[in-house]
């Protein structure tokens, strides 16, 4: 098949949960197939553009000003956003030319397949009708849950309005859509129930088991958390587990540490580690492998959010027992209490931790459990050739 592939983004430098799915994806399916990928270019990140032939046969750069998020420009989109009908997630990426681009590219290159990545390019996307669009998360979901969680009455109003925006938003682009591809069968049923779309499909989450497979490191830190610290899910949820959470468990063990691994920390989470000298907040960094596996206990203690969670698991794969919370794990096939432990309330998620913490016999038979079943039923090949079978099927884009 010949794929038209569009996203916002570029793959390299491949630091958040989408482009690892997205990569690993296109990687297995550029092996088979001619992939045209085309996104907004990064011009501080030329990464992007230079190593798109490791997963597509032909690259579409488009320049489009995004402003980043502590600055100034981008607190004017949020101000201007009050008086759009579209959510600020949605019309922050809009760009008329390259829809403009998109259509004189399709006509030219006669496409037997189109996949818009993630709901953000649909705002130019054309003939959304004829292409696949693929669901990381129930975007109103997240912006819905976040509303709930927001302290400040002026963020639960700007956020319940976001998401009623996002919910009529997502909601004519699934039906609208050629097909949809959800990320979970949870996901894929959220959608059937709230958009009342039929064209739904669910792919797993894979994990690369070979990579993240490695030697056993001695126990430098307690517990680690990975994630792209520039997501509000993964923000608050934090906030929330150093909190709530760290002052229990630090009653049984004072000297708990914690590592926050992720690109990009706003000033509250950099600040955790300014207040005490057993947080660590690291930035973006090379290479997780390492601070997985110098960790006994790998925390997911996320309150909002969709999709499912890729560091789930690349944990288990690592050989790191799991603390999750519901929504953390949401979507995921797991076995709890034997392959990841689950708690909702403080009190809870403390609880498994400690329980993690004080016997090496108990994670280590965890961690094993947790491995074997991520491993015989989750490789990236396996997810590909999934989403392989809904791209014969889908319509045709010519």
């Amino acid at each position: 098949m010949k794929v038209l592939w569009v996203n916002t983004n570029f793959m390299h430098p491949t630091t958040k949960g989408g482009q690892i799915r997205t990569l690993e994806m296109l990687r297995k399916l550029h092996q088979r197939h001619e992939i045209h990928y085309a996104a907004i270019e990064d011009p501080d990140e030329p990464e992007g553009v230079a190593r798109a032939h490791e997963y597509c046969t032909k690259v579409y750069p488009f320049r489009h000003r995004l402003p980043g998020k502590r600055s100034p420009a981008f607190a004017l989109q949020v101000a201007a956003s009050v008086f759009q009908s579209q959510p600020i997630g949605i019309t922050r990426f809009c760009s008329p030319e390259m829809g403009r681009a998109l259509e004189r590219i399709a006509e030219k290159e006669h496409f037997d397949r189109a996949v818009c990545d993630f709901l953000t390019p649909a705002g130019h996307f054309p003939r959304i009708e004829k292409a696949v669009v693929f669901q990381h998360n129930v975007e109103t979901m997240v912006r819905r849950r976040y509303a709930e969680h927001v302290s400040s009455a002026l963020g639960r109003w700007y956020f319940h309005l976001q998401a009623e925006r996002m919910f009529r938003f997502e909601r004519e682009i699934c039906l609208k859509a050629g097909h949809v591809v959800a990320v979970s069968e949870q996901d894929a049923c959220t959608m059937r129930e709230m958009f009342g779309v039929q064209r739904v499909s669910a792919v797993p989450t894979g994990v690369d088991i070979d990579y993240l497979g490695g030697d056993p490191q001695p126990i430098t830190t307690d517990l680690v958390f990975v994630g792209s610290m520039d997501w509000i899910p993964n923000i608050e949820g934090m906030q929330w587990f150093v909190r709530e959470v760290l002052p229990i468990i630090r009653r049984s063990r004072p000297d708990c540490t914690v590592a926050i691994v992720g690109r990009m920390p706003p000033p509250s989470i950099t600040a955790l580690a300014e207040q005490d000298s057993r947080i660590r907040v690291t930035g973006t960094v090379p290479d997780i492998r390492p601070y997985l596996w110098s960790s006994a206990v790998s925390i997911v203690p996320l309150r909002i959010g969709g999709g499912t969670r890729l560091k789930i698991y690349e944990s288990m794969a690592a050989r790191v027992p799991v603390v999750s919370t519901t929504i953390g794990a949401e979507g995921l096939e797991i076995h709890p209490p034997d392959d990841i432990r689950i708690g909702d309330s403080a009190e809870a998620f403390a609880a498994e931790c400690l329980d993690l913490l004080s016997h090496e016999d108990v994670r280590t038979r965890v961690a094993a459990a947790a491995r074997d079943m991520v491993a015989s039923r989750f490789s990236w090949d396996e997810v590909a050739k999934a989403f392989e079978r809904i791209l014969e099927s889908a319509p045709d884009y010519r």
